[in-house]
């Protein structure tokens, strides 16, 4: 008898191919891979994510957990670090406070990354990345990562082509060094379309409790989406690779893109195969001993 296939699962469905081009004109930001199809889905989707999303928490959680465990008593290097990328108001903070905010926060490494500090820009493009990475056992989240610096940078020519064409090389040096040190990679970009940017960033001047969300520049960046899809494009074609690959994650629909990350995550937690570490005691002799005690306290 033949070995029983592998379940396909949302890694595979949304990963980016290491072997060709990079096409997001291809992909449907309202697309939905591997979502189940049941009633709920077709009839309130929105809820049934959020049941799916809590009832995934739990699981994510023992997961986070043990890597933590791990890594307290027995020295285990792993970590857990999820890249999210996006183009404005593609879902970064969203995806954050949705899926990352289903874990316990005190192991939970979350770092954003805004315009480089004067600080930040005397050192190279990854000195302030590697200064942000999350301990061994924590879950690490970057809103925003080093590939600003093959993306806003490039699009806005904030450097010489030279200089940020070489860098998709240093960023696949860096990332296998990262794998190699105990790191596993979950790379997102967040793909939405124009024409959803358009309602997010109407939304953001419509109601008072988002005026503070809208940038002006906003607008103005929009005006190169076509710049930034094709630096998206590059990234993903050139710095996917086996050990650290690229997700795609269509996120017009909020609550399908919350749905597929939570499984990313769940998926990547059960390859790591992480268990509770044993005891370094005698269990049964700490019972017995506790049991005993008849220390008094006032």
């Amino acid at each position: 008898m033949g070995e029983t296939p592998r379940r396909v699962g949302i890694r595979d469905l949304l990963r980016v191919a290491p072997d060709g081009p990079v096409d997001l004109a291809a992909i449907d930001p309202r697309s939905t891979p591997g979502l189940p199809a049941n009633r709920s889905t077709r009839t309130d989707p929105k809820t049934w994510s959020r049941e799916q999303v809590a009832a995934l928490g739990p699981e994510l959680a023992t997961g986070q957990e043990m890597l933590y465990a791990g890594a307290k008593v027995n020295g285990d290097p792993r970590r857990l670090l999820l890249v999210l990328q996006a183009m404005d108001c593609g879902g970064k903070d969203g995806t954050v406070k949705r899926v990352a905010g289903t874990m316990n926060p005190q192991g939970l490494h979350i770092r954003g990354f805004e315009k480089p500090t004067p600080e930040e820009q005397k050192h190279h493009f990854l000195w302030r990345i590697r200064r942000a990475l999350p301990a061994a056992g924590y879950v690490g989240v970057f809103n925003r990562s080093h590939y600003e610096d093959v993306l806003i940078v490039r699009v806005h020519d904030l450097v010489p082509e030279r200089t940020w064409s070489r860098r998709y090389g240093e960023i696949n040096r860096f990332e296998a060094e990262l794998v190699a040190e105990g790191f596993t990679l979950v790379k997102v970009m967040l793909h939405i379309s124009p024409a959803e940017q358009r309602e997010r960033l109407m939304e953001r001047l419509t109601d008072p409790t988002k005026y503070w969300k809208y940038n002006p520049a906003d607008l103005d960046e929009r005006h190169r989406w076509a710049d930034y899809q094709a630096a998206y494009a590059d990234a993903l074609t050139r710095c996917g690779t086996p050990d650290a690959p690229w997700y795609v994650v269509p996120a017009d629909r909020k609550w399908y893109r919350n749905w597929a990350i939570a499984h990313l995550l769940r998926e990547t937690l059960a390859d790591l195969k992480l268990r509770y570490p044993e005891p370094g005691f005698d269990v049964e002799a700490e019972r017995r001993r506790l049991a005993a005690d008849q220390v008094k306290f006032p």
